[in-house]
């Protein structure tokens, strides 16, 4: 898994679409319906820490039972401290991984979804950094 460069703050940060507030059916639509339009940037959404933000590329299917897919993109924000149940990146024997993050009284594991590979049992003597909570996957339909 390896991280996206970060981008410029050159970039402009507010690129709002169109955002329509109409249910989709798959009926015939209702010509009375009123359209109303707005502007929606996911910007706003995804990513309420810009300056801590980073983006990553999930490499396997390590967490599909929370939605997290190969190839999705990942979310992930460094000014976040992690919470038992919360998905993060951690930097594990030189290799970067997407795990769930559990804290047990004074116990911290990092696991993937059921059966994929076993749970990491943290102890004080281990080197591991958390990059970063995942705060959203974005996957291709």
């Amino acid at each position: 898994m390896n991280p996206l460069p970060l981008a410029s703050n050159s970039l402009p940060s507010y690129h709002p679409l169109p955002f329509y507030f109409m249910q989709v059916t798959a009926g015939f639509p209702s010509p009375a319906l009123d359209y109303k339009e707005k502007s929606l940037d996911l910007n706003e959404h995804l990513i309420p820490n810009p300056i801590s933000t980073f983006f990553m590329h999930a490499t396997n299917d390590s967490l599909k039972e929370s939605g997290i897919l190969a190839s999705d993109l990942l979310i992930v924000d460094r000014s976040l401290k992690p919470h038992s149940g919360c998905i993060v990146i951690a930097h594990i024997a030189g290799e970067l991984c997407v795990r769930r993050f559990e804290k047990h009284g004074q116990k911290i594991i990092l696991k993937t979804d059921e059966n994929y590979n076993e749970p990491f049992f943290l102890t004080p003597d281990d080197e591991i950094q958390i990059w970063g909570v995942v705060t959203a996957a974005i996957h291709s339909l």
